[in-house]
């Protein structure tokens, strides 16, 4: 009573709240080591053994004179309850009684003196007490937990001094696969299930908890070494990574001279979880008290034989004080409560107090209101125990243990069918001779027990079963607390295998689920750079390149490149909508562009309606008119097609606004040219033959203009033919953008056009400039050499512009260039004419000369 006080005290002092579990089945457990000579609740082994006599048979078991140790008092319980509830039951073994016979100290000697003959020691020693209670008989003996106790007590049965009473063996302990083998251990049958699903149900748990950084912790066995081959697949799977593997070895002395090593391996590990998997009574159970002793604390995962009580007085509230285990489902056995109550204390003398050293079941569900347990907030002991009813919970062995004496009692209720069926009278009834049939019997039996489950004593390797997962905390002075967390159902769909409740409370109060990784977890935006030479789980964060995201999945390794249409947003976190960009009239930049163009079409139209009403005038016609109709319509047409550069662009645009650009402004330029060189025919040549003058009636020069236009629609048509301009969407060039522009298709083709104008442009610079001096009062030479500088300055200058940006940046350069171009050919070339004729018209020399003659 006083350890439950402070058990009580413990728990109103560290404010403990229990896990809220909105299971099918909510259960929690409570436990308080009352016996001091438990010593740390060390586990023991016992064996017993069962037959079938006629008649019913009131078994009185003299136990009281001798000590049982703690963990095998369960063993006793329950073997008095299954075989009480066979005997009550008529239809299994009718008219029969399933008895154990139970001498005093015959788990100490018997055991005891089986380590002494297996032992290096003492290896001449010879067995002196047969444990045969029944002499030329073959019967069923019951052994466990420990599966090396079995098999030295199988050799041992086989030996010539005791085969007068074969033994036929059920291990109820945990499966172990070396008693599988039928060949060396024959007779030896195992009710556990096999643990086939255990390495995918911790791995399971360990990405559902994202713990990718374990330690693992084994003995140095077959069994535990195929574990770790059997987890370390599924852990590389799931992208779970191991920090240490530590192999204990059986030997003790060899063990010793590791320790110091397997303790600095563990206590200098940033792993926060360590599977344990491997024997108790062995290395691995000291070195796991060794480091209790030595204040590792850890998220201990492992099965449920390692539930043992700690021994430590001095506790600090810390999750990893906490101890998480796979147990098979056990089904509650409802009429076990009922027999401890009404346990007959003259057949049974037993103390039903010495139960409180196992797990003790409270009911610890709450409504769905409520996620805090509040039956711990009152400060009577007493009251606390009478509200809740307290059911002795079977641990695994023991569950396995009631599963054996069903199995030996079915085993045995078949074979008395055969002897009645068969009308043995030689033997008496419940006496078999034939060990070959005890263990055919045996091991081929399927029975239903009365929890509901199906027993199948020949597939319990390949059984698909369910697991229970438990939180345990072993707190000062033997107290502990375990509850249900969730379950592992290995046989349904991946999806639908574990369950964990998703309401769980931890020791200290919280509900964050603490981590165990080398790394940090790379968020959102960022992506994984493995480290060289170190495992998968150890890595750096490096942020996503551009217009690629990391959002959903955390530790990705690649990173998830946005769609065209969107772009990433500056964390990397998730792909923003694209906005659709292009240079549209509605935006001031293509407004004003545009405006520029209509105004820049009309003044050329007004200068060339000026240059048509005054066509007369001596200034327009001394410089080739016709040239310069037709110089100011490609102008006209050069600041249009400018227009076709804005707006959205579609096919026709596209191919429209290259082509209309190259043959107009080759017209424009071809046009200057052939006005240069009339000026230079008819000014430079001092004599000119009839010829010459034949050539400059004629018009020859103008010749100039449609064979240039021609040559540039041949480059303008084998530029359409092998690759013309299309459609092209621009993400890069503006965040967050999608500029729609044309592609001019081939980036040589665009330069050979360009080019030729170039070429073209420089060849009618040259020739003014040769024309610059020449005498006139109206040779326009020095005007169209100036033109032409102001023409190749702005392409010149456009040229590292345009190959220096992107989108609609671009798109403004080439229509500005188009714009200023053109602008400077119409004013240079125009502009000075057009004031002359509109504001010194008295400037014209003809004027004046026709005004001075006689009327």
């Amino acid at each position: 009573m006083k350890k439950l006080r402070i058990f009580t005290f413990s728990l109103l002092l560290l404010k403990f709240s229990l896990i809220s579990c909105h299971l099918t089945e909510p259960i929690c457990f409570w436990r308080l080591k009352n016996n001091e000579d438990n010593d740390g609740d060390l586990r023991s082994d016992c064996g017993v053994f069962l037959a079938a006599v006629e008649g019913p048979i009131d078994q009185i078991y003299n136990i009281s004179d001798f000590r049982i140790p703690a963990r095998r008092y369960e063993f006793f319980l329950v073997m008095f309850f299954a075989t009480d509830e066979i005997n009550k039951n008529p239809y299994l073994l009718p008219n029969m009684s399933l008895i154990s016979p139970v001498d005093h100290g015959q788990c100490e000697e018997t055991l005891g003196l089986l380590d002494e003959i297996y032992s290096e020691k003492n290896i001449s020693v010879e067995f002196t007490d047969y444990i045969c209670v029944f002499y030329g008989t073959c019967y069923i003996g019951l052994i466990g937990p420990s599966w090396k106790t079995s098999v030295k007590l199988s050799i041992h049965s086989r030996t010539p001094r005791v085969r007068m009473c074969e033994t036929r063996l059920v291990f109820f302990g945990p499966f172990n696969p070396n008693l599988s083998d039928h060949d060396q251990f024959p007779y030896v049958h195992q009710v556990a299930i096999k643990d086939t699903h255990l390495s995918h149900g911790m791995a399971s748990l360990m990405l559902h908890f994202r713990w990718t950084w374990i330690g693992l912790v084994i003995s140095d066995d077959d069994q535990s070494i195929q574990f770790l081959s059997d987890l370390r697949e599924e852990m590389q799977r799931h992208g779970i990574c191991l920090a240490f593997v530590n192999m204990i070895p059986e030997d003790m002395q060899l063990y010793m001279t590791r320790a110091k090593i397997y303790d600095e391996e563990i206590m200098t590990s940033t792993a926060k979880v360590v599977i344990i998997y491997g024997e108790m009574n062995s290395t691995l159970e000291v070195s796991f008290r060794r480091w209790e002793d030595l204040g590792v604390r850890r998220i201990w995962i492992t099965t449920s034989q390692w539930d043992v009580i700690t021994n430590k007085n001095d506790f600090s509230l810390d999750f990893f004080h906490g101890t998480v285990t796979f147990a098979h489902h056990v089904g509650k056995i409802a009429k076990f409560r009922n027999f401890l109550q009404t346990m007959n204390s003259d057949k049974y003398p037993v103390n039903i107090s010495k139960s409180i050293l196992g797990w003790n079941y409270f009911n610890c569900s709450v409504s769905k209101n409520s996620n805090k347990k509040d039956h711990f907030t009152f400060n009577n002991t007493l009251k606390w125990t009478a509200l809740h009813n307290f059911d002795i919970v079977l641990s695994e062995e023991g569950y396995n243990l009631y599963n054996a004496v069903y199995a030996v009692a079915h085993t045995y209720h078949e074979l008395i069918l055969q002897q009645v069926e068969s009308q043995q009278t030689a033997v008496p009834k419940g006496i078999f001779t034939d060990c070959q049939q005890v263990s055919s019997m045996l091991k081929s039996r399927i029975f239903t027990n009365p929890v509901g489950e199906l027993v199948n004593m020949k597939h319990r390797e390949n059984q698909c079963a369910d697991y229970d997962i438990f939180i345990i905390w072993n707190f000062p002075q033997g107290l502990g607390l375990k509850v249900k967390i969730g379950n592992y159902l290995p046989c349904y769909p991946w999806s639908q295998q574990l369950h964990i409740s998703e309401n769980l409370e931890w020791a200290t109060g919280g509900s964050s689920v603490p981590s165990s990784m080398c790394s940090v977890t790379c968020t959102a935006g960022f992506r994984k750079i493995h480290q060289k030479q170190t495992a998968d789980c150890c890595f750096d964060c490096d942020q996503c390149p551009e217009n690629e995201v990391s959002n959903e999945t955390a530790d990705m390794e690649q990173c998830v490149r946005c769609p065209d249409d969107k772009y990433a947003n500056l964390e990397k976190t998730q792909c923003l909508q694209r906005v659709v960009s292009f240079l549209a009239y509605e935006d001031p930049l293509g407004m004003t562009l545009g405006c520029m163009a209509l105004t820049f079409s009309a003044l050329t139209v007004l200068v060339l309606v000026i240059f048509v009403k005054y066509k007369d005038t001596p200034i327009v016609k001394a410089n080739n008119r016709i040239l310069s109709y037709i110089l100011l319509i490609s102008l006209v047409f050069c600041f249009l097609c400018s227009l076709l550069f804005i707006g959205h662009p579609n096919q026709a645009t596209c191919i429209l606004q290259q082509t209309t650009f190259g043959v107009f402004f080759t017209v424009a330029i071809s046009t200057v040219l052939a006005k240069t060189i009339t000026v230079l025919m008819a000014f430079k040549l001092t004599t000119p033959g009839r010829r010459m003058r034949g050539m400059l009636a004629s018009g020859a020069p103008n010749l100039v203009i449609p064979i240039c236009t021609l040559i540039q629609l041949v480059l303008c048509g084998i530029w359409l033919v092998t690759s013309p301009p299309f459609i092209d969407r621009d993400i890069q060039s503006e965040h967050g953008k999608t500029i729609i522009i044309c592609n001019k298709g081939s980036v040589i083709a665009f330069h050979f056009v360009l080019g030729y104008l170039g070429s073209l442009a420089l060849g009618s610079f040259t020739v003014a400039f040769l024309a610059r001096n020449l005498p006139d009062r109206f040779n326009e030479a020095k005007f169209l050499t100036f033109s032409m500088l102001v023409f190749c300055s702005v392409w010149i200058t456009f040229l590292p512009v345009y190959h220096s940006t992107r989108g609609t940046v671009m798109v403004v350069a080439e229509v500005f260039s188009i714009l200023a171009s053109s602008a400077g050919l119409l004013g240079c070339i125009f502009l000075p004419k057009f004031c002359v004729i509109l504001l010194r018209p008295d400037l014209t020399f003809l004027q004046k000369y026709k005004d001075k003659l006689p009327s």
